[in-house]
């Protein structure tokens, strides 16, 4: 006994019942069992190339039209959109308006089973029919079907069945009208009886005389509106039943079915349930301009001022005009206090990745991991400007997931990254650092190193030997600028920063960032020396 899957890609089955008018507003629901007859021929001529309706596919539907089948529905709304459609009237094109009145299916399946036997020829060519049909009803209502065992549905599970004569069912069942094929020989014996009624008036000639030729073309014109048998009754098309006179198709009949009371509701649709989104460690961001003219990007001496910049559109994003909570954007708990998590919270990275000093990429790095408020806000950020620029700035997520994933990236993207983020023991500044607090003089607490390996604690790495690196005049003298301007934020306590080399004693893994304006670019180290280092100074 045959059932059949249906799942709607789309979401939306199309549909009018047949008698009524599309802008009337109807669904049929379910599709009723000569839609679906209808729909499985005209899927063996699109899919198996058939020229005539080969015997076995006669076989078939006439064991599917011998009995009515049972749906399971799932839950849906009826929902509509209105458009005004051009027409031609005379010389004047006007507008109409129509409505397009579908079922929300959402994820639900439909489930169809018929109670009749079938040999394995007729099941396996139902199945075939099944996995080539695209659509059911009008042609934007994508489906995916399939034949699938009958045994792995329960039969009380089916809530839509054929009225029964005398039965009653109380409010929370409703009967609806569809249309279904009259059983093949039933039909036959009804054509027989009204075509010879037909031409009843043309009887031919008694005796050995033949018919004439105009007899018989009289008799075979007032028989032609009797289909000899119900396949080519499913074969005839609208314009050709209506032609001959039918209110509606021959072979076709009038069915009721008893459907839940709510499984048509006309409300909002019920959201589906999403999956939690699991926190992730990274989400890398290229930076790219309309024109993608690279020399338009921002010079990488605009680090801090571009990583704020994103960031306070970051917490725009995840607020979305309410309070925000999301700790590992803002750095602060529920009573808006900080966080005291080892600055496990997120560090917004402008990065050169492609060495030509100017800021390509965006790291946003958080080792307490970045939840579903935090990535939903960084992959809606599309866009974001620099001081001084032509236009804005276009942003886009290239990565996510763990910082060992980022290797994957192609060159020159996944090696760059790489000196960020693989165990070594000796790192140098990407990015000047800059004292959190007011230096002391070399050997007093609170000098340079003091203030370096204080950082290093705080962020839970070893003490390392700290060096002193020249800087790039050119670049500091513009960094200086912008710490020094910068309006949100304190300012540094004091106009000072340095290029440092950190040797551990064993190899720790990145990234690493400490000092002032760490979260925001500033104080980032790399594991491997460029042969002309300039920091994004």
């Amino acid at each position: 006994m045959p059932t059949l899957k249906f799942r709607f890609p789309g979401g939306r089955y199309h549909a009018t019942p047949w008698g009524h008018h599309v802008n009337e507003g109807l669904i049929e629901w379910p599709p009723s069992p000569w839609r679906l007859l209808r729909a499985l021929i005209a899927c063996g001529f699109a899919s198996q190339h058939w020229t005539n309706i080969p015997p076995l596919m006669q076989t078939l539907t006439q064991n599917l039209a011998s009995v009515l089948p049972l749906y399971k529905l799932p839950e849906v709304t009826a929902a509509h959109s209105r458009h005004y459609m051009p027409y031609i009237e005379g010389k004047n094109q006007k507008t109409t308006l129509v409505w397009d009145t579908f079922a929300n299916v959402g994820h639900g399946e439909l489930f169809v089973y018929w109670p009749c036997e079938l040999s394995s020829d007729e099941t396996e060519l139902l199945a075939v029919l099944a996995r080539n049909l695209n659509y059911l009803g009008r042609s934007e209502s994508w489906v995916e079907a399939e034949l699938v065992p009958d045994a792995s549905i329960p039969f009380t599970t089916f809530n839509a069945v054929p009225h029964r004569q005398g039965e009653q069912r109380d409010q929370r069942h409703e009967q609806v009208s569809l249309m279904a094929p009259i059983p093949a020989d039933d039909y036959i014996a009804w054509q027989k009886e009204n075509a010879e009624q037909a031409v009843a008036h043309l009887k031919p000639p008694k005796g050995k005389t033949k018919p004439s030729a105009k007899l018989l073309k009289d008799r075979a014109k007032l028989q032609e509106p009797f289909p000899p048998d119900l396949i080519a009754c499913l074969t005839k098309d609208t314009s050709w039943w209506k032609d001959h006179g039918w209110s509606q198709p021959p072979g076709s009949r009038r069915v009721l079915y008893w459907r839940p009371s709510q499984s048509m509701q006309v409300t909002a649709p019920p959201r589906p349930r999403s999956r939690p989104v699991l926190p992730v460690e990274m989400l890398l961001l290229a930076l790219t301009t309309p024109s993608g003219n690279k020399s338009a990007l921002p010079s990488i001496t605009r680090t801090l001022p571009q990583a704020e910049l994103i960031h306070d559109a970051l917490i725009r994003k995840a607020g979305n005009g309410r309070r925000v909570h999301c700790p590992e954007l803002t750095g602060k708990d529920e009573h808006d206090q900080p966080l005291r998590d080892a600055h496990r919270h997120a560090h917004i990275l402008p990065l050169d990745l492609d060495n030509d000093r100017r800021i390509d990429h965006v790291l946003v790095h958080a080792s307490m991991g970045l939840g579903d408020c935090a990535q939903r806000a960084i992959a809606d950020l599309r866009r974001t400007w620099t001081k001084g620029g032509t236009g804005d700035l276009q942003l886009a997520v290239v990565g996510r997931g763990r910082l060992d994933e980022l290797r994957q990236l192609a060159a020159p993207l996944g090696p760059s990254l790489m000196r960020l983020i693989d165990p070594a023991t000796t790192w140098t500044s990407l990015t000047p650092f800059v004292p959190p607090r007011f230096l002391k003089k070399p050997g007093r607490p609170n000098d340079l190193t003091h203030q370096v390996l204080a950082e290093l604690a705080s962020r839970g790495l070893p003490d390392a030997k700290v060096t002193i690196l020249p800087l790039n005049t050119s670049n500091t003298r513009s960094l200086r600028h912008l710490v020094r301007s910068r309006k949100r934020g304190k300012s540094p306590p004091q106009d000072v920063c340095f290029a440092l080399q950190i040797d551990f004693a064993e190899p720790v893994a990145g990234p690493i960032s400490f000092g002032y304006a760490s979260h925001f670019g500033l104080g980032l180290f790399a594991h491997a020396i460029p042969k002309d280092p300039h920091p994004h100074d």
